[in-house]
């Protein structure tokens, strides 16, 4: 398959899951991009979580990025926390609101439905393809993973169900290292 073909199938997936997403966001009073904040907060870690977080992840400017997390707080589906530490960061958290919406939402039921019609084996290739593809696009095009922290290189298990990130001098719970991370690197060196 040229790479045209493949430009043209996931053009085509991601039109048909950005309207599932429209639709499904107006049941919620919520835009597309207002969607796909709180779907990457819901993955993130604490190092993550954060307007400049979602502005790399999402690839948007900040403005956009400050509106849209303006109406999340305005509809009570996210918190703004203070960081202990440096109180120049803010950290964004999900409502229960917020967790319930996204647990009716996301996957889009479009994509749902057709995932689970899959046999157990062509869904776990398709997963790995996708997830093949996007780690080539990101190496290729040098852009930040956003991996699961426990794919990351600074990841260390200390003992069994005890972790500690390298890069941030912290230790993680078996909960934070399931989680997506802005410092992620697979890279090894420095």
């Amino acid at each position: 398959m040229s790479s045209k073909k493949l430009h043209q199938h996931i053009e085509r997936l991601s039109n048909l899951l950005r309207n599932e997403a429209r639709t499904s966001g107006m049941d919620y009073g919520l835009q597309p991009i207002q969607l796909e904040a709180l779907c990457y907060l819901s993955n993130c870690n604490r190092y993550s979580d954060s307007p400049i977080g979602v502005t790399e992840y999402l690839g948007l400017t900040k403005g956009t990025v400050s509106q849209t997390l303006n109406v999340l707080h305005s509809k009570g589906l996210i918190r703004r926390i203070s960081d202990k530490k440096d109180k120049r960061v803010t950290h964004l958290k999900l409502t229960t609101a917020s967790k319930k919406l996204l647990d009716k939402a996301v996957p889009a039921p479009m994509l749902r439905r057709a995932y689970e019609g899959l046999q157990k084996e062509k869904q776990i290739r398709l997963v790995n393809d996708l997830k093949q593809l996007l780690t080539t696009i990101q190496r290729s095009n040098t852009m930040k993973s956003f991996g699961v922290c426990n794919t990351c290189r600074f990841n260390r298990c200390i003992e069994t169900g005890q972790y500690f990130c390298e890069l941030t001098q912290e230790a993680l719970s078996p909960n934070d290292i399931q989680l997506i991370c802005r410092e992620h690197s697979s890279e090894t060196g420095s």
